[in-house]
């Protein structure tokens, strides 16, 4: 009778030791690396694709989105403001907010990770050292009725009398009212100065008009930027408003 809890002990003793054994026994799944929270990942390449990729592009480029692989652009902007920009996003545009000051997902941290290894991959500081770009933000209120004869001299080649498109461009049509009210006038004027490479569109340096070729001022680039802001689809994704 006293054997019993001695037997007891021995088979508990076994089982522990077989289920250590099974833990390490083959086809079992080893301990993996120990995977970082989202908020610890500060890699560069992983922040871009999860964050930026389906609108930037993988590589920075050939997105629905302004592209960020323009060395051009990035050296108009200037690193403070993409960075704004990432953080704080674009109040009723597509741009949305990411730094979690702003109700997006990212820290600080990330921020910087994001916008510096933007600059790190894609920028070259000196592209514009010879020509200095009109500034970020325009100086003053554009005039629209001048905007429209700026566009007809300087854009209607390619996109078309009145931005609705050319035969000649594939992708030339601006003036679409549904996809302007989806960009900001910013937008805009970063898409003038710093151009589409990967679509084809000239930087400002390039837009000329007249003979003989005039470039483009930073007063036509406001001008049309404000003729453009006209054709806005005033309510974005309602079939119709009532006015009372």
């Amino acid at each position: 009778m006293r054997a019993a809890p001695r037997l007891s002990g021995w088979l508990c003793s076994v089982i522990c030791l077989f289920s250590i054994g099974c833990a390490n026994a083959p086809g079992h799944p080893a301990p993996g690396p120990e995977v970082p929270r989202p908020d610890q990942v500060l890699d560069f390449a992983t922040l871009y694709r999860q964050n930026c990729a389906a609108c930037h592009g993988a590589t920075g480029k050939n997105g629905a989105a302004l592209a960020l692989a323009n060395p051009v652009y990035l050296a108009f902007a200037g690193q403070d403001n993409v960075r704004r920009t990432a953080a704080n996003g674009v109040a009723g545009k597509l741009m949305p907010a990411f730094a979690k000051s702003a109700g997006g997902t990212l820290t600080d941290a990330q921020i910087d990770s994001l916008v510096g290894g933007i600059f790190r991959s894609w920028s070259r500081p000196d592209i514009l050292t010879a020509s200095p770009p009109p500034p970020y933000q325009a100086a003053q209120p554009g005039n629209s009725a001048q905007g429209q004869t700026a566009f007809a001299g300087f854009c209607a080649r390619c996109h078309g009398p009145g931005g609705t498109g050319s035969p000649n461009i594939v992708r030339g049509a601006i003036a679409d009212p549904a996809f302007l009210a989806l960009i900001s006038d910013q937008n805009l004027r970063s898409t003038i100065v710093g151009g589409r490479p990967d679509l084809g569109m000239p930087n400002w340096r390039s837009i000329t008009s007249g003979t003989p070729a005039s470039p483009i001022t930073d007063r036509q680039i406001t001008d049309i930027v404000a003729w453009l802001a006209t054709q806005r689809m005033p309510y974005p994704g309602q079939g119709y408003v009532t006015k009372e």
